[in-house]
């Protein structure tokens, strides 16, 4: 049986291609927990200032390849192109859905 990935998946990926880091942080939960580069951002307040960094400083662009459910969580692979070294990379993101928003991410 195909699952279909919650729509606020796809608000978050357009709104980081956007750049509309607000719209994309009220894609998280209050309490929200994302880990990327060896570091936790917890709080969508704390997520949305660590997602205006990262976007100021790498204009980010994610061409989602694959998504899929894999039990409690939902995985993602983009390839990610902005001003970093090696652009464009691979990705994975792991999501976790709460309701409709985010509760959980960690980008590899």
């Amino acid at each position: 049986m195909k699952t279909t990935p919650p729509q606020v998946l796809s608000d978050y990926f357009a709104a980081v291609n956007d750049g509309r880091t607000d719209d994309a942080a009220a894609c998280f939960s209050a309490d929200a927990l994302v880990h990327d580069e060896s570091h936790d951002h917890q709080g969508r307040e704390v997520i949305r200032a660590w997602m205006e960094e990262t976007t100021l400083k790498y204009h980010p662009k994610v061409v989602v390849t694959q998504i899929q459910d894999v039990g409690r969580a939902f995985a993602a692979t983009g390839m990610v192109s902005g001003t970093f070294p090696g652009s464009p990379l691979q990705f994975d993101y792991t999501f976790t859905v709460s309701g409709e928003e985010i509760s959980h991410l960690s980008i590899r």
